[in-house]
């Protein structure tokens, strides 16, 4: 394929799952917002709740990894037999494992609200918002991997016309379940919980519908005869186990910047917040990479997996560049919309315009992480999570923003250095494995 073509088919796939990704975020910031209304107690609540949730979440992208690497391999072989056998592969086990999680959130999900620190007054909200999200959470195990599954195969507009569709209707569902309409007062927390578990059964139906419109469709007389899952573990357990440290990681990442005072947290949250909108282009590009590299991979075509990973890191670079840019100069303009305490916007200006030169690294590492996974290498991916968190941003947390006093200067510059040789380590890696398949 020309440079030029690769080019036009990297924007067409990572275009839509940008689009996706910052709909979602501006959906999390809505439910946010709808939530807040019922008190502070009703925020800890459903984020005590989530805390557990994204860690679900990690596990069912984990399994998506291996599921996007095998089936965009099968498709560049024209193997339709492989093709159903790894579609049917990620649908059973995301089923298992969401079946698995729903059954622990029923019957320990009080023990892990309070391992979480739940105190008695946000544990009974935690509890009935967590039941219900975490009880039937098969369905976000289920949209995830259908999902997934449409993307691997070179379709990102239909996961981003359905999760469009899917957060829209949450969100109308949320105001009137959360607040009521009429004489009806509404179900406060347990309405947005409904909300959250009603909407994601229609995504299911709809990718689910979907899927069966496609080659990718599944008999489901055929579906439980799963062959060796190994090749989809083995690819699995390593994206997992990343998903899990990172998440380990920010526990004790975040426990450190609340030692260093409530005006930091909160700085560093808004800044987090901010800044997440960011690197959605980033996100969409590995997308397109992972697909492209995996169909080129089983053709033995390595010219085009060093070219698609090029070029998804320099269009990443050029427009988190001038992302960056935005966030530099208007820094102050964005702290200003979530708080006008002056102390808290000077450290949210402090944390945007550290994190303008953070942009850049973030892009590539994002995108040769994508790259690595396409040729389905997630332990690289593992590793510089481990180093990266735990040896950089944790230490660097320690002694930059505690020992050295620079507060939360000493937070971003440690996320600085991070993605910095993050970017270094897994463009080295993705030269080493590809040097090797061209042996």
């Amino acid at each position: 394929m020309k440079q030029e073509s690769l080019g036009k088919e990297i924007i067409r796939l990572s275009l839509p799952a940008t689009v996706e990704n910052i709909f979602q975020t501006l959906v999390g910031f809505v439910d946010t917002l709808l939530i807040a209304q019922l008190g502070l107690v009703a925020v800890t609540a459903v984020g005590l709740a989530n805390t557990i949730l994204n860690v679900y979440l990690a596990v069912y992208m984990a399994l998506g990894v291996g599921a996007t690497a095998l089936i965009a391999r099968s498709i560049g072989a024209g193997d339709r037999e492989s093709l159903t056998f790894h579609v049917r592969q990620a649908l059973v086990l995301s089923v298992g494992v969401g079946v698995l999680f729903g059954l622990l959130s029923l019957v320990f999900g009080r023990q892990m609200l309070v391992l979480m620190g739940a105190d008695a007054e946000s544990l009974a909200g935690a509890q009935a918002f967590f039941y219900w999200v975490g009880g039937l959470t098969i369905f976000q195990a289920l949209m995830t991997i259908l999902g997934t599954i449409l993307r691997a195969s070179g379709d990102t507009v239909s996961p981003m016309k359905m999760s469009l569709l899917t957060n829209g209707f949450n969100v109308v569902l949320d105001y009137f379940l959360i607040f009521g309409i009429g004489s009806w007062s509404g179900l406060g927390i347990v309405g947005t919980a409904l909300g959250t578990v009603l909407a994601r059964l229609l995504g299911t139906v709809l990718l689910y519908r979907k899927v069966q419109q496609t080659d990718l469709a599944v008999d489901l007389k055929q579906l439980f005869h799963l062959g060796s899952p190994k090749e989809m573990v083995d690819l699995t357990l390593p994206a997992a186990a990343e998903r899990l440290v990172m998440r380990l990681g920010q526990v004790v990442y975040f426990s450190l910047i609340v030692g260093l005072g409530t005006t930091v947290y909160a700085s560093h949250m808004i800044a987090g917040n901010i800044e997440s909108f960011t690197y959605m282009p980033a996100y969409g590009l590995a997308t397109a990479a992972a697909v492209l590299i995996g169909q080129a991979l089983v053709k033995g075509d390595i010219l085009t997996v060093r070219r698609v990973a090029f070029l998804s890191s320099a269009y990443g670079v050029a427009i988190m560049f001038l992302l960056g840019t935005i966030l530099f100069f208007g820094a102050p303009s964005f702290a200003l919309l979530f708080t006008k305490d002056l102390e808290a916007v000077h450290q949210v200006v402090t944390a945007l315009r550290i994190d303008a030169f953070n942009q850049p690294g973030l892009a590539v590492s994002l995108n040769m992480a994508g790259a690595l996974q396409g040729l389905g290498d997630t332990k690289s991916t593992l590793y510089s999570t481990v180093i990266g968190m735990w040896g950089l941003r944790v230490v660097g947390a320690i002694v930059l923003g505690q020992m050295f006093g620079l507060g939360i200067a000493g937070v971003w510059l440690s996320i600085l250095i991070d993605l910095l040789l993050r970017a270094i380590f897994l463009t080295w890696r993705f030269h080493v494995k590809t040097r090797k398949l061209a042996e």
